[in-house]
């Protein structure tokens, strides 16, 4: 179950994109757990057939998962991440709208809003762009940004494992030992993947298609083809599109620690490995060739701009600019385990590979020493920073190692203990566990940080919702939005008085600023959560 900062969260982003009732049937799975249809009736004091519509939406959009069980029949769940995936709608959109162009986007948008028939869809508002709709379609699928939606996509994945996990029990005698209990959680976690991938290999079929052999010729011939198969409901796939996201936020890394033409290196090196990334947990790329990269490479780009070349010497070659750009990100001046961690590629030979887990150490890292100095200046971020590199040492050691005072250094280690940005490890040296015989030793629990900084996050992004919710409720703006949505306004905004004119931009520049900060919150959730699989623990 969700903690409370989430789960407002996910109340208030129904209550956006489905209305009041919808979100009250949400807010009830989550306070009080999985519960049946008969109980989110009596529990909600709305009509059967209200609850029934609003259970039929949530579930079309996969927000709710249901299970059948012996003892309540069939009940539902909150698919938590499902419904704070959504923050990122907008941002699918756009980003299919730069790889494949407009009806890509549109088709997107129109699978995310649960549109049954994509293409007669598209084709009602201009018949002639079938075609164009019909090859977009083809290239998000067989490029794996959509996939087919599953019965497994709607049955929480907990129940299939933990079940998965009794059959494995059932064939051990005896009490399991621990290596048993890990090797059948892994047999359990196997199945479920599987199930999945095999699942999902549905979308595309052969189909032959008749093609003429030449312009004078006659003859046609049948040749086999892959297609979208018309039967298939496609979904959005989230991670094909956080590889896009994650590998933005790695140039624009580049490009605050080095420059602009490193950052082009950079882009050129993802471009080229990109149709083999299919999600944000892979450690690092597919090894590449300086080749390789030089052809991601614009034509405009200049990447003498970014290294200090001597005016007497010769412009060197395109392919000795690149290999020395990947010498500065690859760290090869330093080969030091600190060099290694503040790289992004490695480069061995003539492959170069880019190291996803050690940037993603270091994006968290920085969202980390972001927060802390924000609530402790840049003290806190220097007892932090001794505390992630050292590991556990006691008071009067970080006393002296970071020269401050211990007056100093006792209030400040408490306050960053209460906000979890530290944590604090008793070692006692008697049976008795007296205070007076026991070590404290301080330390930072990188994944419960991690934890309560996205709780922290997820608080904020409600209340950004809640106040762009409140501004857009304000009698004064709501009746200017009425009168705006009138045909007659619609067309001709001139029918408008100054003042309501002022209202309305007012409001709007609110709104864009409301958003703007809602997509950098966002984008440090992305960081903490999605990319929170790799990089945890530290060497």
């Amino acid at each position: 179950m969700a903690d409370a900062d989430t789960a407002r969260l996910c109340v208030q982003i129904v209550h956006t994109h489905f209305g009041p009732l919808t979100a009250k049937i949400v807010s009830l799975l989550l306070t009080r757990g999985r519960l049946n249809l008969s109980q989110l009736v009596r529990f909600s004091s709305l009509k059967p057939r209200s609850v029934r519509a609003a259970i039929i939406a949530l579930v079309q959009h996969n927000i709710l998962w249901h299970a059948q069980t012996e003892e309540e029949g069939e009940v539902l769940e909150v698919n938590v991440d499902e419904c704070l995936m959504r923050l990122r709608f907008g941002r699918f959109v756009w980003q299919a709208d730069q790889l494949f162009g407009k009806a890509a986007a549109q088709i997107v948008q129109l699978i995310l809003d649960n549109a049954p028939d994509i293409i007669s869809h598209c084709s009602s508002y201009d018949p002639k762009a079938a075609s164009s709709y019909s090859q977009a379609l083809f290239k998000l699928v067989s490029s794996s940004y959509l996939k087919p939606s599953t019965i497994l996509a709607h049955q929480s994945p907990r129940d299939k494992r933990i079940k998965y996990e009794a059959e494995e029990r059932a064939k051990i005698s005896g009490l399991p030992t621990a290596k048993e209990l890990r090797q059948m959680k892994e047999t359990a976690e196997a199945r479920l993947k599987r199930e999945e991938q095999e699942a999902e290999q549905v979308g595309l079929k052969r189909q032959a298609v008749q093609q003429t052999g030449h312009k004078s010729s006659t003859k046609r011939k049948a040749v086999d083809e892959d297609v979208v198969d018309g039967a298939v409901f496609f979904r959005v796939n989230y991670e094909r599109f956080g590889i896009h996201i994650r590998n933005q936020l790695i140039v624009t890394a580049v490009r605050e620690r080095f420059n602009d033409s490193a950052a082009a290196v950079m882009k050129a090196a993802l471009k080229a490995t990109e149709s083999k990334q299919m999600n944000v947990s892979e450690p690092r790329s597919d090894p590449i060739s300086l080749a390789n990269i030089s052809m991601e490479i614009l034509d405009d780009e200049d990447l003498t701009a970014g290294l200090y070349l001597p005016s007497s010497q010769k412009k060197p070659s395109t392919m000795s600019l690149i290999k020395d750009y990947v010498g500065l990100l690859a760290c090869a001046d330093n080969p030091t385990p600190i060099g290694r961690a503040t790289s992004f590629v490695s480069f061995g030979g003539s492959k170069v590979q880019v190291e996803f887990e050690i940037i993603c150490r270091r994006l968290q890292r920085r969202v980390l020493e972001a927060v802390t100095r924000e609530r402790h200046g840049d003290d806190g971020v220097r007892i932090l920073r001794l505390l992630l590199d050292s590991g556990k040492i006691d008071e009067k050691q970080i006393s002296k190692i970071a020269m401050m005072a211990a007056k100093d250094l006792r209030p400040l280690l408490s306050a960053l203990s209460t906000d979890a940005l530290i944590s604090l490890q008793e070692v006692p040296r008697s049976a008795d566990r007296n205070p007076t015989r026991t070590f404290y030793l301080w330390y930072v629990d990188l994944t419960k940080t991690y934890s309560v900084l996205l709780g922290y996050l997820y608080k904020t992004l409600f209340n950004i919702s809640m106040r762009r919710r409140a501004e857009e409720e304000e009698p004064g703006v709501q009746a200017v939005l009425v009168k705006r949505e009138r045909s007659d306004v619609s067309q001709d905004e001139g029918l408008l008085t100054r003042v309501e004119r002022e209202i309305l931009q007012e409001w709007e520049s609110k709104r864009e600023k409301s958003t703007v900060l809602e997509m950098r919150v966002e984008e440090a959730v992305f960081i903490l959560r999605d990319l929170g699989v790799l990089g945890i623990n530290d060497d």
